[in-house]
């Protein structure tokens, strides 16, 4: 079932599988929409109620007109569904979302699963010669500049079709003032007390993976799986390892 969830200042796009399965919430990453889930959601939906949503701006969610947060809206649609304690599976910037929500308000929490997540707080290297190429295509709001820059640094295992749809879905959203920055998660990694998997892939960004290796070796317990030949979009390269996972570690 599609339909919109208010929160605060706007709304955003949300579907429910619905069943009498336990619920499970899926949060897309920042070089897609939740359009990303599609390939593993049927094996999902056989055991759970799956919940997703487009963050504002990302596919279906209107723009965004005020500033907002990334966990503040994950809690307004977590409201709105009357879920509690509920399993995450974040994907990059859904990641980094999960563990906001899990370092926050640990009950409402049950589970983990981060795919090569990002994580507020963490002192990324500085990429100057990158930087510079995003600010240039932001500045003239060039978006198929912005798409092939996303494939570049996101894609590495193909550009192809799926990938180039996620990087659509996400570019516009890129050029919207109005996402605040969560608080600093990553020095805090340690305070977890949530069952986690962490999966990165080793096509990935090499400062992505560093990271997620270091995220691994902060967060109790958690246990790290490398993909081989996989970039930044788990869910399409490799959907029945996600999948499997998924219903291995939320069981």
């Amino acid at each position: 079932m599609e339909l919109t969830v208010p929160v605060d200042g706007g709304e955003v796009w949300a579907d429910d599988t619905g069943g009498d399965g336990p619920p499970l919430v899926l949060l897309h990453p920042g070089v897609g929409d939740s359009r990303i889930w599609d390939p593993v959601l049927p094996k999902l939906a056989a055991r759970y109620r799956v919940i997703r949503y487009d963050v504002r701006g990302y596919g279906r969610s209107p723009q965004p007109t005020v500033p907002y947060s990334l966990l503040e809206d994950l809690v307004a649609v977590l409201d709105h569904f009357g879920l509690h304690g509920v399993p995450l599976v974040g994907c990059s910037m859904g990641g980094a979302t999960a563990l906001s929500l899990a370092l926050a308000d640990p009950n409402r929490v049950t589970r983990l699963v981060l795919l090569c997540p990002s994580v507020t707080g963490y002192p990324w290297p500085e990429e100057p010669q990158l930087q510079a190429e995003y600010k240039a295509l932001a500045e003239t709001r060039d978006i198929d500049g912005l798409v092939a820059l996303g494939l570049r640094e996101s894609a590495a295992a193909g550009a192809d079709e799926a990938a180039v749809a996620q990087l659509r879905a996400a570019a516009p959203a890129w050029l919207t003032p109005y996402q605040q920055t969560d608080p600093p998660a990553f020095d805090r990694l340690g305070e977890l007390d949530t069952p986690s998997v962490l999966m990165v892939g080793d096509l990935d960004r090499p400062a992505l993976i560093a990271c997620n290796e270091e995220m691994a070796a902060r967060i109790p317990g958690c246990h790290l799986i490398t993909m081989p030949g996989v970039d930044h979009l788990p869910p399409l390269r490799v959907p029945d390892l996600v999948a499997d996972t998924i219903l291995t570690h939320c069981t």
